[in-house]
Order: structure tokens, then C-alpha cells, then sequence
């Protein structure tokens, strides 16, 4: 019996991203790691080949199981469960060279673990990387994961986090041109993006008293007018406006974006909010490549995801590490823990 039994695990429905890419062999190795069977029940959505491919690729002896019920996973039983897996050819599944048939698995996956989730039959959902070219050229209509997430759960607004051991960092504009950022730029972004961020602070992340900080747009955080009005006309009414709501300290800012992530890091703020892609995740990456974890705020259900895309170039070579999908499910079971924990009203 793994640590903590298995009835006291949640379990965890993790998909495999894109078969021809890293995602497989990166789950292979994330399952056969004592960690991840420490902390929940995996129940695998994917595909037959693809996941046997990876265990001998990377010299893992890992039986898969099909089934077709989450009520099938029972404690002690040997293998790891696959939900209603596909078998699709290997030739269906070149390495490194995305297919039309491997795409629409690649969503199908998604599909039912979010469904699983919403249905509570899952605690949460720990997602593989996807290749958005491939599949938006296989009719997939969707920027990302995050907003195809998104729909699948009916949603309104969610947010993109990048969440390290140190720095967590939330974006106001996900997917879309630099150029494009500053019409989406608006006061209610800011806002929303603020409220969701606290509320999974507290809620997800067991945070009771959260400081939140935001970056500026613009270099120094326009230094006064300067070098952009964005700061004074939009992010600081914002700021100042939450702030008051949610108690002296809780939000604060607009900081210059050169400097805010590194308080950030050294603990002074528990999360920042960036405005943008690459402001926010730059950092991110630079000081947590292989342990950052990509988590989707403000969904009804709990969802993170690996950090790194489907490193086509790597692909069946047993290159690819398995710690950044290794922390994702580790922050799920948190996530999931302390949301059970708030739902109860018991404190974190």
C-alpha cells in the first residue's frame, strides 16, 4: 500500500497530449516516478500504442489497463488504469510529424477528462502538451488548452497562471500578437484577472491573506506619464479600487515590471499579475524551467499542466524529463486538497 492508502488518494485523470510528441513518454516516466503513486490514483486518457511505444522507449515496465468507469480503479489492483483508451496505428503516430488522426485523439482526450472532472468523478485534470499548429490545422478553432478549457466548462473568464515553488505569475492577455495587447488591455481585464487570481490564492492555495502584486505595462511602470498613460488611467484605479475592497496590502502596485517579478521571487508578494505573455512567463521560465506548472484559474474544476509543448524535435529519442509533469499532478492534489478543504469552510 502506497503512502496514505489508497482510499485517502484523489484520483487524478492526466492526459497524454499528442501522441507524437514528448507527451507520452513524459507521462511513462511521471508514473513510474514512487512520487506520483504516493500522492493519487492516475487514471491515464490516451492511447494503447502510443503509451507502450513510450514504455519501451524509456525501458519501463508499466502494464496499462483499459476501463471504461473510474469505478474500475480499485485499490490495490496492478496496472495503471486507461479511461476508454484509443488504438491507433503507429503509423498514425510518426515521431516528431503531427497527424490529422493523432489531433482529434489529442482532443478527445481533453474532452472526457474535463467531463470526468465536472462530473466529480476525478479530483482533477493534469493535462500533456499539445501542438495548437497541428491541431488548429486539423479544424481545432481554439488558441490554447486555456481556452478551450475554457469552453468545455462554460465559463466566462479564466486566467493563465505559471506557478513555481517561488513565483507565481498570472496574465491579463494570453494568446494574441504583442500588437494586439494594449486594445485588451481594459480596466475590466485588470479586474477580473485580479479577483480570479485572489480567490484561487485562497481557495486553491490555502493563502488566507494573499499579497497580490501587479506589473506595469510599460518600462518603470511608465514613470509617471512618461513612457505610457496605461499605468495612471488604467492599472492604478484598479489597484487602488481592490485594495480598498479586500483590506490594506492585498493588492498592490502597478510595479515596474524590471523589478516586481524579483521581490516576487524573495517572498515579498505571493503571486504577481503581467499583462501580458512573455512579461510574465519569461520569468517564470528563466528560474523554474523543468518546475513550473501552467494552472488554469477561475474553471469550476481543478487543471494544471506541463510548462513545455510537444519538443517535436526530441520526440522518440527518451530525451524528455518528466519533472515538470511530475510537479503539475503534485500541485493538483493541492490545489484539489485545499479546495475540498474551503467547500467545507475548514481552513486550509
Amino acid at each position: 500500500m502506497t503512502k496514505g492508502g489508497s482510499a485517502t488518494r484523489p484520483v487524478v485523470a492526466l492526459t497524454m497530449g499528442d501522441p507524437s510528441g514528448v507527451g507520452p513518454e513524459v507521462l511513462v516516466r511521471a508514473l513510474s516516478d514512487p512520487m506520483v503513486g504516493e500522492c493519487c490514483r492516475p487514471l491515464v486518457l490516451g492511447d494503447l500504442t502510443a503509451l507502450e511505444r513510450a514504455a519501451r522507449l524509456v525501458d519501463v515496465a508499466l502494464p496499462f489497463r483499459p476501463v471504461g468507469d473510474v469505478r474500475e480503479i480499485r485499490p490495490g489492483e496492478r496496472g495503471i488504469p486507461v479511461f476508454r483508451p484509443s488504438r491507433l496505428e503507429e503509423g498514425q503516430i510518426p515521431y516528431g510529424r503531427p497527424s490529422v488522426e493523432a489531433c482529434r485523439a489529442t482532443i478527445g482526450y481533453i474532452e472526457a477528462a474535463v467531463h470526468l472532472a465536472l462530473e466529480g468523478r476525478v479530483a482533477a485534470v493534469v493535462t500533456g502538451p499539445i501542438n495548437k499548429e497541428a491541431l488548429h490545422r486539423s479544424g481545432f478553432s481554439f488558441p490554447g488548452h486555456t481556452e478551450f478549457l475554457q469552453h468545455l466548462c462554460g465559463t466566462p473568464r479564466v486566467v493563465m497562471m505559471l506557478a513555481g515553488p517561488r513565483l507565481r505569475v498570472a496574465l491579463v492577455t494570453i494568446h494574441c500578437a504583442l500588437r494586439e495587447v494594449p486594445e485588451r488591455l481594459t480596466a475590466a481585464a485588470v479586474e477580473e484577472t485580479i479577483r480570479i487570481t485572489l480567490e484561487a490564492l485562497r481557495r486553491d492555495f490555502g493563502i488566507p491573506r494573499p499579497r497580490l502584486a501587479v506589473a506595469g505595462v510599460n518600462p518603470h511602470a511608465g514613470e509617471a506619464g512618461r513612457f505610457g498613460t496605461e499605468e495612471k488611467e488604467l492599472i492604478e484605479p484598479v489597484v487602488r479600487s481592490l485594495d480598498a475592497v479586500c483590506g490594506p496590502g492585498c493588492v498592490l502596485g502597478p510595479y515596474p515590471p524590471d523589478t516586481v517579478f524579483t521581490r516576487a521571487y524573495h517572498g515579498e508578494f505571493d503571486a504577481v499579475v503581467a499583462m501580458y505573455h512573455d512579461q510574465g512567463l519569461i520569468p517564470v521560465k528563466l528560474v523554474h524551467f523543468d518546475e513550473a506548472v501552467n494552472v488554469t484559474l477561475g474553471l469550476p474544476i481543478v487543471r494544471t499542466s506541463v510548462d513545455h509543448g510537444t519538443a517535436y524535435d526530441i520526440a522518440g529519442q527518451g530525451k524528455a524529463r518528466a519533472s515538470s509533469l511530475i510537479h503539475a499532478v503534485r500541485t493538483a492534489v493541492s490545489m484539489a486538497r485545499f479546495r475540498s478543504l474551503a467547500q467545507a469552510g475548514i481552513p486550509g
